[in-house]
């Protein structure tokens, strides 16, 4: 069974998922190429791209970093690998090129991703994703989105650095565009081919207080810490960690050590917990028979990008709120799991839309009939409920008190995230990856409620 027809049959159990396309049905040119980006021909030979064991010899510390972070997993992730599958599936062979154009800029321009391409058959350094010299070999940036840079397999390795030691290893460059954010926005932001806005970190990040004061994507995500760029370089005060914290894990077994996953979890952990903070308020008037109405307020405390950004329609972040009486039986949820561990939305298997007050931040796609698709390829419209930057959003609930309720209730608020969904790892075939889904909980807050007896 191929992944459209994996993907139709095991979504939902239950609940309708609309009938995969025809090729008449797509809205967009099925080939999809781009002359920067995703060329119909080869503009440059991968060969002539060094790996990251060469560059390894001379940075190794670098090198280390940069082999446990997401950058290094970009071509590797069996995540990626199944979804970009389907939408070549979805596109009758073609679009190979598309969801690839960022994952590795060398390999789609060094024609490794044609009609029939594997995953197995790539060349070492494009299987190495977005490697050193994928960003270090930038020249230019044309456009801040898809990819919009241009890449120079034979000049110098270019980085922030004035005062770069001379070496005969390579020629080296300061490059003003290794301190902008416009760099990571080459990659970060993503235009579908139909011109809709699938991801869109680096255009929050203009209009966010941190774009304003000039503070970087790199400020956050590659701290700085002192040390030696090259081991025969000087030592240096602030030299940037290669390891770009984000809110993902790679998921795979063979990727990391365990040890090292247990660092990413944590340093993914403190930063999801850094990004926001949970107020729980009960309004009064609640009683035995009556309603019980509590407001939760989430503040995104990041000051550079939405809360959550990136690809957010593959992201989960909700709130799980749970009331309970003196006698610690529960009267109320919302936001809790099915037996699957999903969210009982519309993505459940078990019990879709079976939680009517599920409160999600993120955004989601609808086809052109209104109905919600996963795939942006397939998408007419993409709305989203990401908090901007520093801003805070208020959720009502209307909490039904029963009759024999024991006073005090006590209501426990949860902001929770993962990155993606199991019904999603399910869907693909990769359920042997759901265990390794942790949930973080971003921040908690608690209100006791009580009212006069009868």
């Amino acid at each position: 069974m191929n992944r459209t027809a994996l993907l139709s049959a095991l979504l939902l159990a239950g609940c309708p998922e609309p009938t995969p396309p025809s090729d008449t049905d797509l809205p967009v040119d099925l080939e999809a190429h781009d002359p920067l980006s995703r060329p119909a021909e080869p503009t440059l030979d991968p060969a002539d791209f060094e790996t990251s064991t060469t560059c390894a010899a001379c940075h190794p510390d670098h090198a280390a970093e940069w082999s446990s972070s997401q950058h290094a997993d970009a071509i590797r992730d069996p995540v990626f690998q199944a979804l970009s599958g389907v939408r070549v599936s979805n596109h009758d062979g073609r679009q190979t090129q598309f969801c690839i154009q960022c994952h590795s800029a060398i390999g789609v321009r060094g024609g490794e991703f044609g009609p029939g391409f594997t995953f197995d058959a790539l060349s070492p350094v494009v299987r190495e994703g977005v490697t050193c010299v994928a960003c270090h070999r930038i020249s230019e940036l044309v456009r801040e989105n898809n990819a919009g840079h241009v890449l120079d397999p034979t000049g110098p390795l270019r980085g922030p650095l004035s005062d770069s030691t001379p070496t005969d290893a390579h020629g080296s460059e300061a490059s003003p565009i290794f301190a902008q954010s416009e760099l990571c926005g080459s990659c970060h932001d993503v235009v579908e081919v139909s011109d809709l806005p699938l991801e869109r970190a680096y255009a929050e990040w203009l209009e966010s207080p941190a774009g304003a004061d000039g503070r970087t994507c790199q400020d956050c995500h590659m701290p700085v810490r002192a040390g030696k760029a090259a081991v025969q370089g000087p030592d240096r005060p602030m030299l940037h960690s290669h390891r770009f914290i984000g809110v993902d894990v790679p998921l795979q077994d063979d990727f990391v050590d365990e040890a090292t996953r247990g660092e990413l979890i944590a340093a993914t952990t403190d930063l999801l917990r850094s990004a926001a903070t949970v107020s729980l308020d009960a309004r009064p008037g609640a009683e035995p028979g009556g309603e019980l109405d509590l407001d939760v307020t989430v503040v995104n405390q990041v000051d550079g990008h939405s809360l959550p950004t990136g690809s957010t329609f593959n992201r989960q972040l909700w709130i799980e709120l749970t009331v309970t009486d003196a006698n610690g039986d529960v009267v109320y949820v919302s936001g809790d799991l099915d037996a699957q561990g999903d969210l009982r939305n519309r993505w459940s298997g078990l019990d879709p839309y079976g939680d009517a007050d599920l409160v999600t931040i993120g955004s989601g796609f609808v086809d052109p009939a209104g109905e919600p698709t996963l795939f942006p390829w397939l998408a007419a419209d993409h709305s989203s409920t990401a908090i901007p930057a520093g801003v805070q959003r208020t959720f009502r609930y209307f909490v039904p008190v029963p009759a024999n309720a024991a006073a005090p209730l006590q209501a426990t608020a949860r902001l929770r995230f993962r990155p993606l969904g199991p019904f999603l790892l399910r869907a693909l075939g990769l359920d042997a990856l759901v265990p390794r889904l942790g949930i973080v909980d971003m921040d908690a807050a608690s209100a006791d409620v009580t009212w006069e007896p009868l």
